[in-house]
């Protein structure tokens, strides 16, 4: 919300020794928090200017620059070359716009002017064979709302609006301040002057004088209205104003604080309405009278309607949209914008004025929809005031008639009532001891009052009826917040609470602990990502259409249209990490991420949806949790680039499938949970780089490289690789206690053995049968794999050292040959031969 500092003052009455930025630290205490206070930042000489003379000049280049004369009143200067004579004294100026005259008045930035939407300083300079003696600046350069008549050239201003060479930054407003305010939705009275003064004025301790108090004597209707659907529109008023004249221009300050709110003048009617509606929030629409066929009538679109909005879209209706329609049909599509064949044009001269409170759901549905934002659709989907209506309009038709020379027809048409809001009562003590500073009944009391409650106190409780504008104030601690806020959030005392006793973290905890101390010490680090995929995220990562993957648990409200499910990989966020990253220059990235994925059971039902006004109970909560997704946590991660860096001790190394498989490892060995790796196949990894982790014959993970289609969907390097595995299963399986090392004082024995095996044996499968091979076995590790013209086609070499030792004794070289004979025979039970 963007508040003129000058408007605000004016509306809560706030005293000139108040600064701007006092005053937003204030209202940021109020909760109106600050974003940033705007000020043009314009300095120099920017003056208003007429043009005496302007001549048209084609140049080479196709272009035609026009070579004019202003007149800038005390600012002339006759000496500059090329300007004309002392008899009419102007300055000379080069333009390439066209669309303004002889006679105009215009802005004019003279030399030593600073336009920040420019970002350099205004000076003379020889163009186009003149000296171009400042700048005839259009809205845009000024930093200000474009309008029809000025986006694309030069602004000019109302003939009788200054003089030439009066300061075009008074003229215009430059010099004043505006602040933008980030206004939190359950707080949409405070999308107005009239509610930020409010708060303005009860901050600072000031009556306030409510800009929507209007003395009003409505004699009988004014227009027919009929409402259909009363629940989504409680009241609904109008107004008639006859003999409006359309050339009248709106008033300068009225435009100046429209283009200050964020909004540009069109005409005086529009302009009127939108002063309005920043003035007290209420949004109003003028219809042409002319133009309107019968009755008002709010209604729900009936099937197969159409609409044409001022947009000039034509949009197919919904049967829950609400209308506003007269005999020949949908005239506006209620509380977010209006239609086209009512529209105020240059010819109209009596308007009805319409100005009614909607329900903010059916408003925020249909602008959803529609996709149509507009703002007074912001404002009537947060909800807005319902007694305000009737002023609202009053005040719009005043304005029409002392700016447009209208007559206000007697009468004002009113359908429906001003919902009754109900009243809560809290103890006296209950703001004290909820917020732990010392706020007294009274003090209470005396906050609820300054924002429009009616207070009723007896000593022992205090009894709140909200005011109509206040829809966040509807429980006890919203009585208790709304004290605080008018004591200050700055005295609530900084005290830490008392740690109670506890066990400690869970086993579980713990255990997820380690192995993020295990990834960290890995060189990876740890991201956390959002849970929510879609279903082309699980595009991008290559996974099937009848994958078990492609199941989601889906939102009722999700974040994105894109992204209506949780996840059920861990891999969608990593990777989506990774192109980040890799995105913004980081060449080796390494990063891991423990988290949950959701998977949807089969048979569970939908969950019930039960009130807030009571603790579900144990049945309750039992079919609450019969219907939750299984939540197991996963750990994933992913590389790019060099897994060990180029240094001065040796050249780098790439992060390969291995790495990935290392990890996955690694994780397990945290644990005390032995993992057989296998060969595998699934998306989104490389068909032939892929392993899958085996536990007590479950596959609880994969890792290896990733496809390249991956790669190039998430645009990162090509051989990336990456892995996701099961921690709940590593927990489960993890042993309460983890094996006792065996240390040996004893000698070790080293054996290598180089055996021959089919292409297709995994590697893991020979090391596996090896270590199973005889009890002095320690330790297996393979060194080197070998294919090439020694080995047979379709088979390859596989280089194991093995290091034999006993706890009790020194081996002997008989033990040792049996060991070696026992190895031996377990890689012949996997089909792997010595190599001569």
């Amino acid at each position: 919300m963007k508040v003129p500092v000058s408007w605000l003052r004016e509306v809560a009455g706030l005293p000139d020794d108040i600064s701007t930025e006092a005053l937003a630290a204030r209202l940021t205490e109020f909760d109106l928090k600050l974003e940033e206070i705007i000020g043009s930042g314009i300095t120099g000489p920017l003056v208003v200017g007429r043009v005496l003379e302007l001549v048209g000049e084609p140049q080479k280049n196709g272009k035609t620059i026009n070579w004019c004369r202003v007149d800038v009143g005390p600012h002339n200067d006759p000496s500059v070359p090329d300007a004309p004579g002392e008899d009419r004294p102007s300055r000379g100026i080069v333009c390439g716009a066209h669309n303004f005259g002889v006679g105009d008045l215009v802005v004019v930035s003279l030399p030593g002017t600073h336009l920040p939407a420019l970002g350099f300083e205004i000076g003379s300079r020889k163009t186009y064979g003149h000296v171009s003696d400042g700048m005839i600046c259009s809205t845009r350069e000024l930093g200000l709302p474009d309008d029809d008549t000025s986006a694309d050239g030069i602004l000019v201003l109302d003939p009788d609006s200054a003089q030439p060479g009066d300061d075009a930054i008074a003229l215009l407003g430059l010099d004043e301040e505006v602040l933008d305010l980030e206004v939190n939705p359950d707080r949409a009275y405070a999308l107005s002057l009239r509610g930020v003064g409010r708060d303005a004025a009860l901050a600072y301790g000031l009556s306030f004088a409510d800009p929507a108090d209007v003395a009003d004597a409505p004699d009988g209707p004014a227009y027919p209205v009929r409402v259909e659907d009363p629940q989504a529109c409680p009241v609904f008023t109008a107004r008639v104003v006859t003999g409006i004249d359309p050339t009248r221009p709106s008033p300068a300050w009225m435009v100046r604080r429209l283009q200050q709110g964020g909004m540009r003048s069109i005409s005086l009617a529009v302009d009127v309405s939108n002063y309005v509606m920043l003035e007290l929030g209420q949004p109003t629409h003028a219809y042409d009278r002319a133009k309107l066929s019968g009755d008002v009538v709010v209604r729900r679109a009936n099937e197969g309607e159409r609409l044409v909005t001022l947009d000039d879209v034509e949009r197919a209706l919904d049967p829950a949209d609400l209308l506003i329609c007269d005999d020949s049909g949908p005239i506006g599509l209620a509380g977010v914008m209006g239609g086209a064949s009512t529209e105020i044009d240059s010819s109209t001269t009596d308007v009805v004025i319409e100005a009614a409170h909607f329900d903010p759901p059916t408003i925020f549905r249909s602008g959803r929809r529609h996709r149509l934002t507009s703002e007074a659709g912001k404002r009537n989907e947060r909800g807005v005031d319902p007694a305000l209506p009737a002023a609202a309009s009053r005040r719009v038709a005043d304005l029409l008639a002392e700016h447009g020379g209208g007559v206000i027809e007697p009468g004002l048409t009113v359908v429906g009532e001003v919902p009754r809001r109900r009243p809560v009562t809290i103890p006296a003590s209950l703001p004290a001891r909820v917020t732990g500073v010392d706020i007294s009944p009274e003090t209470a009391a005396a906050a609820l009052e300054g924002n429009g409650c009616a207070v009723e106190t007896d000593g022992f409780t205090i009894t709140a009826t909200a005011p109509t504008w206040r829809f966040d104030l509807a429980d006890p601690y919203d009585l208790v917040e709304e004290a605080l806020r008018v004591v200050g959030y700055d005295q609530v005392p900084s005290v830490l609470p008392t740690a109670p006793g506890g066990r400690g973290l869970t086993r579980s905890q713990q255990l997820h602990r380690r192995v993020g101390h295990v990834l960290a010490g890995l060189g990876l680090t740890e991201v956390k990502t959002f849970p929510f995929a879609g279903p082309g995220d699980l595009d991008r990562l290559g996974i099937a259409s009848d994958d078990e993957r492609r199941r989601q648990v889906l939102l009722e409200n999700p974040l994105s249209a894109e992204e209506p499910g949780l996840t059920t990989t861990l891999l969608v966020g990593i990777l989506r990490a990774l192109s980040l990253n890799v995105g913004r220059g980081h060449e080796d990235v390494a990063i891991s991420e423990i988290g949950r994925v959701f998977l949807p059971r089969p048979d569970a039902p939908d969950a019930p949806i039960y009130g807030v006004d009571r603790r579900p109970s144990v049945e309750e909560l039992a079919a609450l949790d019969a219907a939750l997704p299984a939540q197991p946590f996963t750990v994933a991660w992913a590389l790019t680039g060099d897994r060990r860096r180029r240094s001065w001790d040796g050249p780098g190394r790439p992060a390969t499938w291995a790495d990935a498989v290392a990890i996955g490892r690694r994780v397990a060995e945290a644990l005390h949970v032995r993992l057989e790796v296998r060969r595998a196949e699934l998306a989104p990894f490389h068909p032939g780089r892929c392993a899958a982790f085996v536990l007590d014959g479950r596959v609880v993970g994969h890792a290896g490289e990733l496809h390249p289609n991956v790669c190039t969907a998430h645009a990162v390097p090509e051989r990336s690789v990456a892995g996701e595995i099961d921690l709940d299963a590593l927990v489960a399986a993890s042993p309460p206690v983890g094996p006792r090392p065996d240390f040996s004082s004893f000698p070790v024995a080293k054996e290598d053995l180089a055996l021959v095996v089919d292409r297709s044996v995994p590697a893991e499968q020979v090391r596996a049968a090896l270590a199973g091979a005889d009890p002095l076995v320690e330790s297996v590790r393979l060194f080197d794999v070998y294919e090439g013209d020694q080995v047979p086609e379709g088979k390859r070499s596989l280089a194991f050292s093995l290091r034999l030792r006993a706890a009790d004794r020194t081996l002997t070289e008989a033990e040792i040959g049996q060991a070696r004979s026992a190895l031996v025979a377990a890689a012949e039970s996997v089909g792997a031969t010595l190599r001569g």
